[in-house]
C-alpha cells in the first residue's frame, strides 16, 4: 500500500481520501484551514492523520486537490519541502464558461507544476479525468495517467489499483494537455449532452 498525503479539503480530497483509507493506504490531510483538515480526518477515521501547511509532508505521493488557480502557487510555496515526492496534479483549467482551458496552448497544468517542483521530485496527472459524484460511489473506473518518470507512474498506478480502480498510461507529462482538454470535453458532456456529472470515460477493448 501506498503513503499519501493530500492537500486540501474539498470534494475531491474527501473522495480520494476516503477511497485510499478503504484500500488500506496510510493517509495525511493537508489544509490551510486546520480545523477543515482535522474535521476530515476525524471523519476518515483509521490512521488518518493531518500536517501542518507547508511543511514536508509525510505521504510518498502528494495529491494537490486544490482549484486550478491555487496549484502552481501551492507547489512553488512549499517548494524544497516536496524533494523526492510524487506530486499528482487532478486539476481541470477550465475558463469560467467552462468553453476553453484557461492557460495557454501548447501548456499544461501538470508542465507547469513540474517547471516549479524542486529537484527530485515528479508530476504526473492523474483524476482530472474521473468525476468526483462517480468516484464517490466506488464504481470500477479508468484514471488516465501521464508523466515522464515511469517509476513515479508505477507508483501512481499501483495506488489508483489499491482504490479498485483502473490505471491507463497515456504517455508522457506533454499528453497532460490533451488530458485537461478531455476533462473539458467531459464537463461539456455533464452539462449538454449527457445532463449530469453521473458517468465515467472508460475504455473497452472490442471483443
Amino acid at each position: 500500500m501506498s503513503s499519501i498525503s493530500i492537500i486540501g479539503t474539498g470534494n475531491m480530497a474527501r473522495t480520494i481520501a476516503t477511497l485510499a483509507v478503504a484500500g488500506g493506504n496510510t493517509v495525511e490531510i493537508i489544509g490551510r484551514d486546520q480545523s477543515k483538515a482535522a474535521d476530515l480526518a476525524k471523519d476518515l477515521g483509521g490512521s488518518t492523520t493531518t500536517g501542518d501547511f507547508g511543511a514536508v509532508p509525510a505521504g510518498d505521493i502528494v495529491i494537490v486537490a486544490l482549484g486550478y488557480a491555487n496549484v502552481v502557487p501551492v507547489v512553488a510555496q512549499y517548494g524544497d519541502a516536496l524533494a523526492d515526492k510524487v506530486i499528482v496534479d487532478i486539476c481541470n483549467p477550465v475558463n469560467s464558461t467552462a468553453d476553453g482551458l484557461a492557460i495557454p496552448g501548447g501548456t499544461s497544468m501538470a508542465q507547469n507544476v513540474a517547471a516549479q517542483a524542486p529537484a527530485g521530485a515528479s508530476v504526473v496527472k492523474a483524476f482530472n479525468t474521473t468525476f468526483g459524484a462517480v468516484l464517490a460511489k466506488g464504481h470500477s473506473m479508468d484514471v488516465l495517467i501521464a508523466g515522464d518518470d515511469e517509476h513515479a507512474k508505477a507508483r501512481v498506478a499501483e495506488f489508483i489499483e489499491s482504490l479498485a480502480l483502473r490505471p491507463l498510461d497515456v504517455g508522457g507529462l506533454t499528453m497532460a494537455r490533451y488530458l485537461e482538454g478531455t476533462g473539458l470535453v467531459m464537463i461539456g458532456l455533464a452539462q449538454h449532452g449527457v445532463g449530469n456529472f453521473d458517468f465515467a470515460l472508460d475504455v473497452t477493448v472490442p471483443g
